[in-house]
């Protein structure tokens, strides 16, 4: 998913800092566009109020435009992230079912050579006791004797036949009964498997289909945002013949940063309280810096849509499927592989099965997660591995490669601790 938001957004704080002291000098309240008594253009004149206003009025509907085109983009790249992990959660829970009807066709196979064994032993007892004469019933067996010895071996074969009898047909009614079980067991297991298999090819064709819109709507943006670049150009450029040349950058500026949204509000100190609701150790420090040293050595290794992994860059899937290389949870799982650490291939079961940590505490190592509401596990969509100094090592998205950028908090969803 796509990382940090273009760099060079000024603060609120110092954009407001900034209109205050450009009012004093020009003599307009920038946020408003309202006169104060005498306003002076550039060039000695009165400046037009009313023009300022308009065009400030048309820079904040450009801005708005562009950061709406810019969400839509960032919305629809996120979507296709939360696809593709729906679709590796029940890809995964299909392998794992088609390992248990792999399990119970073999017990099926052998409880049915257990079976066959006993008929063919029930059937050559029965065979041999009709041989023996013992198939009678109990009296006539001893009076169709020729003579008393033969008597006397029939009655001991008579007595034999009948216990043998009670265990082989009691053993063949057990084996029948698990042949039966396991028959069942094995029908019911490949059911699962093929119901699971088909769930995870509709995941896999939603996660492509979304990829796909995103990739559509990002090369739509390219266009839509050179217009409103050059209009916005256009209009600054005519503030700034009425109000100078800084005026005109801090009112589109401003524009720009309320039309985002982006007022630096406090993210989450948490994070969501799922999966696993312990709060992170110490951890360690030496597992940690092998994780970001093994993050660092793949800098500039190409981004691939559902790439790679803990065995390293993987061949993306679908439009990335020419690229060798990581998506964001790739990145993550691989490097922890290399420090010695399991932890799931999906961003969100990272999240969900690891210790969390506090914002007041994150250090070297952590993992950090965005989410499209912060608030909702289920839509996160984007992994990080925070490496100190505000900074974070990632694999961005399509057309980038894994790199460091500066730590941001717009859809903060929290930080868990694989070492600790």
């Amino acid at each position: 998913m796509q990382g940090r938001p273009t760099a060079g957004s000024v603060a609120g704080g110092a954009v407001r800092a900034l209109l205050t002291a450009v009012a004093a000098v020009v003599g307009i309240v920038l946020a408003g566009g309202a006169a104060l008594a005498d306003p002076v253009a550039p060039g000695g004149g009165p400046v037009d109020t009313a023009r300022v206003q308009a065009l400030t009025a048309q820079v904040s509907d450009l801005a708005r435009q562009q950061a709406a085109a810019q969400t839509a983009v960032a919305t629809a790249q996120a979507l296709a992230v939360i696809a593709l992990d729906d679709y590796r959660t029940r890809q995964q829970a299909y392998a794992g079912a088609q390992e248990q009807a792999s399990a119970a066709q073999t017990a099926e196979a052998v409880a049915a050579d257990d079976l066959r064994v006993a008929q063919d032993r029930l059937a050559g007892f029965a065979r041999s006791s009709y041989i023996d004469g013992s198939t009678s019933p109990g009296a006539a067996s001893l009076l169709t004797a020729v003579d008393p010895a033969e008597l006397v071996r029939r009655a001991v074969l008579l007595g034999i036949s009948g216990g043998d009898r009670s265990v082989v047909l009691k053993r063949f009614t057990g084996l029948r009964q698990l042949a039966a079980d396991a028959d069942a067991a094995a029908k019911a297991a490949l059911a699962r498997a093929q119901t699971l298999q088909q769930q995870a090819a509709g995941a896999l064709a939603a996660a492509q289909t979304a990829e796909r819109a995103g990739r559509a709507q990002q090369g739509q943006l390219a266009v839509r945002m050179a217009g409103l670049l050059t209009a916005m150009e256009e209009r600054q450029t005519a503030l700034a013949g009425l109000v100078g040349p800084e005026a005109a950058a801090a009112i589109v500026t401003q524009q720009r940063t309320a039309a985002a949204g982006r007022t630096g509000g406090t993210p989450l100190s948490v994070g969501m309280l799922v999966g696993n609701k312990a709060m992170a150790g110490a951890g360690s420090a030496r597992v940690a810096r092998t994780a970001i040293t093994a993050a660092a050595s793949v800098l500039g290794t190409p981004y691939a849509w559902g790439g790679g992994g803990a065995a390293g860059p993987g061949p993306g899937i679908d439009l990335d499927a020419g690229v060798v290389g990581f998506d964001c949870s790739g990145l993550t799982q691989y490097a922890y592989a290399k420090a010695g650490v399991a932890i799931p291939r999906n961003a969100g079961a990272q999240y969900e099965a690891l210790p969390k940590v506090a914002r007041a505490d994150l250090q070297p190592g952590d993992l950090v997660f965005w989410a499209q509401n912060p608030a909702d596990p289920r839509t996160i969509h984007h992994v990080a591995l925070y490496v100190g100094g505000a900074q974070v090592v990632q694999a961005p998205e399509s057309g980038d490669v894994v790199k460091a950028s500066p730590m941001w908090w717009d859809g903060y969803a929290g930080a868990v601790r694989p070492s600790a």
